[in-house]
């Protein structure tokens, strides 16, 4: 595999960030010197959090009060997009990429996660769809993947939640992305006992994502040596 993938278990968000940052300086120091492999790709859940863009502000319906009796931490963040909770049954993926090696602009990145959940859910019987609109993916008009990323030097940071069976509720703490009147699901929501266990669900993402990532990384390949060949 072209990635090294590394389970952090249940890690609070800022020392996964700080996971994530530590990162990016490797992934830096590898593309200097010229080391194989592409990045790191760290699975992770989050005790209860909420996370905001210096934007979404408005979109934080809860009081202090309220998240406090909840055990609910909000945290600001350096991603794209608006707000959004994470939570234990979610799994979190933060792809630390070198998108120049991959040859991968952000548009093309952010249309390659999502054919990752896509292909995952897909696995398990659901049907994901895209919203030209809103990045993400969707199960009609529910939001079942959240996503957003930031880059630094063209190496990726941040990267999607997976809804397999969190505490839905507490997404009415928010406006989830900042799309009023859009619903959030979960696979336990639409599976119900049938619900994969997470170990499964990671198991299947990680085997999607290192082909997806794998996939780019050839193609990339190609197109270095077709330049040199001219």
């Amino acid at each position: 595999m072209s990635v090294e993938i590394h389970d952090l278990g249940t890690m609070p968000y800022a020392a996964a960030y700080a996971r994530q940052a530590e990162a990016v300086q490797r992934v830096l120091r590898d593309r200097d010197a010229n080391a194989p492999g592409v990045g790191v790709v760290f699975f992770v859940q989050h005790p209860p959090v909420i996370t905001l863009t210096p934007r979404a502000a408005p979109n934080l319906l809860a009081s202090p009060a309220q998240l406090s009796c909840l055990g609910i931490e909000v945290a600001a963040t350096d991603r794209g997009g608006d707000i959004t909770y994470h939570g234990p049954g979610q799994l979190v993926v933060y792809p630390i990429l070198d998108l120049n090696r991959l040859n991968l602009g952000l548009h093309a990145y952010m249309r390659l996660l999502e054919d990752t959940v896509r292909r995952t859910i897909a696995r398990f019987g659901v049907e994901g769809g895209r919203d030209p609109a809103a990045t993400g993916v969707w199960v009609g008009d529910a939001k079942i993947c959240a996503m957003g990323v930031r880059v630094r030097q063209w190496v990726s940071m941040h990267g999607l939640a997976l809804n397999v069976d969190p505490a839905l509720e507490h997404f009415d703490l928010i406006v989830p992305c900042g799309l009023g009147g859009r619903g959030v699901t979960s696979l336990r929501r639409l599976l119900g006992p049938a619900c994969p266990s997470m170990a499964a669900v990671q198991a299947a993402l990680c085997e999607e994502l290192g082909g997806a990532v794998g996939r780019a990384r050839d193609a990339a390949v190609a197109i270095r040596a077709g330049g040199r060949g001219t």
